[in-house]
């Protein structure tokens, strides 16, 4: 019996009588007029988070990225060549299309203009009957009215019918009605809006690179389409006009896939491209794949143009007919005769770089994130189509065929050489205890949520960070010199690493698996918090971005999640009598010296921190690991096929982009040499 049960079972027949007539007393603050009734945009400015996922920096882009769709949806349509995006230099942006433009005549049933309907109403739009729109992205009809919901100021302009239409609104709410404020020739639509800064508490400022990599993006997945990006907030040196990017592809997705690997040496020249549709026309499938020697796979998926990073039944279609097809090809043709053991799906994807886009009528997502498919007939559409179309390019291109089964193999002999050294790992785990490994000073808490785990370089900061933590919550794990670049690497080696199986085993995701961390392990993570905390010279960026690699190709869940941060300690400790000044870079440093003498840098001490070893541990923990003093940076993608690039030009075998990369870019490095 717990203590409550025990409370309760001493209570008199006296007290549970008052307790049962205190229980069912009326509650005079609690009537009907405590019921809040939400009505139109207001439910949608009470919990934005709901409609857009957050309020932060993603949330405030995805405005943009839902106006954009309503236009990628008339292209769809056929009826729409050119959108254009203007970031401007007050915070407003402009979103302009030459599609039909909005319907502006009286709503049958709301007895208004059905602009304003589509603007102020949650799920009103032109997606549901699938007679305006074959396929769409926008399935719910709350994109832009949610934009309108969470702007301070939003005006639209319809080019429609050879007038001019107008509508202002402010947070949501029209200003006035429909009018018409001109002719005009062109027909389309313009969105203008300003996000509500009071609803984007952290930042209204859109960034560039964020918008463009959406827009280009999109130009791959729609050929013919042309998107124009315009920033007024920033001016081109040589031309003294604002900086201007045109998207457009002619060929789509294996002009995209070429875009992904061109800094990578391929197996074969052109990708290999697939088109198709099921037998009544409903469902188009479109896929372009192209290998390269690297070991990891890229893969893109798109439902109706948005992105599906969790893949679904699209990509699960796909992935079977690649097996498939491949394995009997192999089979019939002798390849794997001599193979001690069998093919395995997962071999077939290293080094694949593939884009798969299919156009669903009616597809279902997991919510209105629309992060993964979920359509069960998807999956045979796909399969049957890709099976097909590879099938008959194997047969006909049978050098290509004969490149990528060979790599296939080599793939499967790293596996099958992977797992014996991993079943070897495990033996000598038998005998030798297993366990935590050694070098791991743990923390005392056992709730994930409040620990932190410090990924330090050498023993010599390790020992530093060990004196310097916080034991409740706080576990440090030196690494010993410069980890495995796993870019470069073969299975086999990754799995010999001690370094890399310590970080796995210490993070709770148990022996280093082939496939790398999924989200299921997640539940098994020891601390929400993984910080990489380095020496600030060369050697410890370069340490820092070999841990960054294996994150991000094996690990990225930790990253998608928000568990990755880096630990940014000072540069700088300027003293002058008892007054002391951390500095992290060399402009705080020269604020310091002017505040603290006058820009004399002889009336101070500056000692520059080569590495976390020369830190005193009260100082450490005071600049780089107290929670309450200290400044993190997490790590985030913001975009994926970017950072792809950008990790296989710096960390692959491939010099020549490497090169390239550092000539282009010499004039931004800062060095400490």
């Amino acid at each position: 019996m717990n203590q409550t049960q025990l409370e309760l079972s001493l209570h008199t027949p006296a007290q549970d009588e008052q307790a049962k007539n205190s229980h069912y007393q009326p509650d005079n603050d609690y009537t009907a007029a405590s019921i809040q009734v939400l009505e139109g945009l207001e439910a949608v400015r009470k919990r934005p988070a709901m409609y857009i996922g957050d309020v932060g920096e993603r949330g405030l882009h995805h405005l943009i990225f839902e106006v954009v769709d309503n236009s990628i949806d008339e292209a769809m349509a056929g009826y729409c060549t050119e959108i254009q995006v203007i970031l401007h230099k007050d915070g407003w942006v402009t979103i302009k299309d030459n599609g039909r433009g909005i319907p502006v005549d009286i709503h049958p049933t709301e007895g208004r203009s059905a602009l304003e309907v589509v603007m102020t109403v949650l799920h009103a739009g032109g997606k549901f009957d699938r007679k305006t729109y074959k396929v769409s992205g926008g399935l719910h009809g709350v994109g832009v009215s949610c934009v309108n919901a969470l702007s301070e100021f939003l005006k639209v302009w319809v080019y429609r019918d050879g007038q001019i239409w107008y509508q202002a609104y402010r947070q949501g709410t029209p200003e006035a009605p429909v009018q018409s404020i001109g002719k005009t020739k062109a027909r389309g639509t313009e969105v203008r809006f300003k996000p509500d800064s009071t609803i984007f508490t952290q930042t209204t400022e859109f960034k560039f690179d964020i918008v463009a990599a959406r827009l280009k993006e999109l130009a791959y997945l729609n050929k013919g389409l042309k998107i124009t990006l315009q920033d007024e907030r920033e001016i081109e040196p040589a031309t003294g006009k604002p900086i201007i990017k045109v998207y457009y592809s002619k060929g789509g997705l294996p002009e995209f896939v070429k875009h992904l690997n061109h800094d990578k040496e391929t197996l074969h020249e052109h990708p290999i491209y697939i088109e198709g549709r099921n037998s009544d026309g409903s469902h188009q499938v479109e896929v372009a794949l192209q290998y390269n020697e690297s070991f990891n796979e890229t893969l893109y998926s798109y439902v109706n143009n948005i992105r599906t990073h969790e893949g679904g039944t699209h990509v699960v279609g796909f992935r079977k007919a690649l097996t498939r097809v491949f394995k009997n090809y192999g089979e019939k043709e002798g390849f794997f005769e001599k193979l001690k053991f069998e093919i395995s799906g997962d071999d077939f994807k290293e080094g694949l770089t593939a884009v798969i886009s299919v156009k669903v009528p009616e597809p279902q997502f997991e919510g209105q994130t629309k992060t993964k498919l979920g359509n069960s007939d998807v999956a045979s559409i796909v399969e049957s189509i890709v099976s097909k179309a590879l099938q008959e390019f194997l047969e006909e291109n049978p050098k290509v065929a004969r490149k990528v089964l060979e790599k296939v193999i080599l793939a499967a002999e790293a596996r099958y050489a992977a797992r014996k050294a991993r079943e070897m790992v495990q033996r000598k785990g038998i005998v030798g205890g297993g366990g935590l490994p050694g070098k791991l000073a743990d923390c005392s808490s056992r709730e994930p949520e409040q620990c932190e785990i410090f990924l330090v370089e050498g023993d010599s900061a390790g020992g530093s960070a060990k004196q310097a933590r916080d034991r409740r919550f706080q576990a440090i794990l030196p690494l010993r010199g410069k980890i495995l670049n796993v870019e470069k690497a073969n299975l086999t080696r990754i799995y010999e690493n001690e370094e890399i199986k310590n970080i796995a085993i210490a993070l709770g995701m148990g022996k280093f698996e082939p496939k790398g961390i999924h989200e299921a392990q997640l539940e098994n993570l020891r601390y929400h918090k993984v910080i990489l905390m380095t020496d600030a010279d060369v050697d410890g960026s370069h340490i820092r971005t070999l841990l960054l690699t294996l994150f991000y190709r094996y690990m990225r869940p930790l990253i998608e999640h928000g568990h990755l941060y880096i630990a940014l300690p000072p540069l700088y400790l300027v003293r002058k009598g008892q007054q002391r000044r951390y500095c992290w870079n060399d402009d705080q440093l020269k604020q310091a010296i002017q505040e603290m003498a006058g820009g004399d840098e002889s009336k101070v001490v500056v000692q520059r921190y080569k590495g976390l070893g020369e830190m005193n541990p009260d100082q450490l923990w005071e600049t780089t690991m107290n929670p309450e003093t200290r400044t993190l940076q997490r790590v985030s993608i913001q975009d994926a096929a970017e950072a792809d690039e950008i990790f296989s030009i710096l960390m692959s075998k491939e010099v020549t982009p490497r090169k390239r990369f550092i000539e282009q870019n010499a004039r931004y490095a800062r060095l400490d040499v």
